[in-house]
């Protein structure tokens, strides 16, 4: 019996960076063998143990063979004669397809180390094309390593694009989907997440609410950049540079200006009432990929109101309270946060103004801690109930918003 360390703890080990999760491949091995050692199975489709001390994941090696369309039709094979190398030959990517033995000594059968130092995303075999989802974890692997160099290997891209034309990505159940698209938002550059897709075809069929913003022009003294899904892709970057690791955030930033795609052409550049049109490409979207309902909310809130927050000092102070109560951030004062991250991300998700600041962000801050203060306590102690109570309440509020500043002198737009 034989035991490799295996997969990403051997690629992020290579590049440097801080292994969180080991996975190793026992070769020789059958499972009866492996419980008298301790091992718990865990594994329904092939045998998969946990270590009786570490808990870390132990799979026998086995071989896969492709039976029926989609990621689920597969029929693996585990056994003691099945080597190290044919259980690496079945994985994804070369970068992912090398083991490590108890001394350090590299198994690398597939080139894993020189696509590393080429900074190479490349498939390992042509069975690659067999499991859709492995489309959408190569364009995942690209929002990861996209800050080291990485990218999409041209024959990767080609198989990609097979793929996509050949409908296999039709085969992905939103589930998967969703699942992976918020792994992506939460990498240092989920752009490269969107560019992968493009590139390999499968973003009009996974994602084609987001796909139809490209091409579509902004007013340049707005967005120097033009293209609309430019502007996506630069504010998808801007949020995990300014909320890292945060999906929630990722999502509504990507979701913010889909009402763009739907504003006839005749209009262009300008795009009037987008945040109406926004809603629903996000809930037809939302219904597709089932992410949590916050998330739907909040993708709502930020598209609806996203302008108004730019607009902030432009605002007189009962717009600003009436800003915020659509926010609900007086009941719900967590959504003022990841509210204010995606609006600076749009604003900042632009080109040339990655570094501007968005003061907005510290006012509507401030309007709301002035807001949330006045409560209804003291004027119910002063007799006030009913209709006359929420007036006074919101006169109260207003007129605490309205200290933070000289109110503006012209009306809102």
């Amino acid at each position: 019996m034989q035991v490799f360390l295996v997969g990403g703890a051997v690629r992020d080990r290579l590049l440097g960076k801080a292994v969180v999760d080991r996975d190793y491949v026992v070769v020789g091995a059958t499972p009866e063998a492996m419980q008298r050692l301790g091992y718990r199975p865990v594994g329904r489709e092939f045998p998969v143990f946990l270590h009786p001390e570490t808990g870390e994941e132990y799979a026998l090696a086995r071989t896969e063979r492709k039976t029926a369309p989609g990621y689920h039709g597969f029929v693996f094979h585990a056994a003691p004669e099945v080597t190290l190398e044919e259980d690496l030959r079945r994985r994804d990517l070369t970068i992912n397809a090398m083991a490590m033995d108890a001394a350090g000594n590299v198994v690398d059968p597939f080139g894993g180390q020189r696509d590393l130092a080429a900074r190479l995303l490349r498939h390992v075999s042509p069975a690659f094309a067999e499991d859709p989802v492995r489309v959408l974890r190569v364009a995942r692997f690209a929002a990861r390593y996209a800050p080291l160099g990485f990218r999409v290997a041209d024959e990767t891209l080609a198989l990609m694009q097979q793929m996509a034309q050949a409908g296999e990505v039709d085969h992905l159940v939103p589930e998967r989907v969703w699942q992976e698209l918020r792994k992506a938002l939460t990498e240092p550059q989920p752009a490269a997440f969107l560019r992968a897709l493009r590139d390999g075809d499968a973003l009009p069929r996974l994602f084609p609410e987001v796909a139809a913003l490209y091409g579509v022009p902004q007013r340049p003294e707005f967005h120097p950049e033009i293209d609309t899904g430019l502007h996506t892709e630069m504010v998808l970057d801007m949020a995990a540079r300014l909320a890292p690791g945060d999906a929630l955030v990722g999502w509504c930033a990507l979701t913010h200006d889909l009402g763009k795609a739907l504003t006839p052409p005749a209009e262009w550049p300008r795009h009037v009432a987008h945040e109406e049109r926004g809603v629903a490409p996000i809930r037809a979207l939302a219904a597709r990929l089932k992410p949590p309902t916050d998330y739907t909310d909040l993708a709502v809130l930020c598209c609806r109101l996203h302008l108004q927050a730019h607009m902030a000092f432009e605002l007189r102070p009962a717009t600003v309270l009436k800003l915020l109560e659509r926010l609900d951030a007086l009941r719900r004062p967590e959504r003022l946060a990841p509210f204010l991250l995606v609006c600076e991300a749009d604003k900042r998700g632009r080109l040339g103004l990655g570094e501007s600041d968005y003061p907005q962000a510290d006012y509507l801050r401030a309007a709301h801690a002035a807001a949330a203060a006045i409560t209804a306590q003291p004027l119910l102690d002063a007799g006030l109930s009913g209709p006359a109570l929420g007036e006074r309440l919101r006169a109260e509020r207003v007129r605490a918003i309205a200290a933070l500043r000289p109110a503006p002198a012209h009306p809102d737009a």
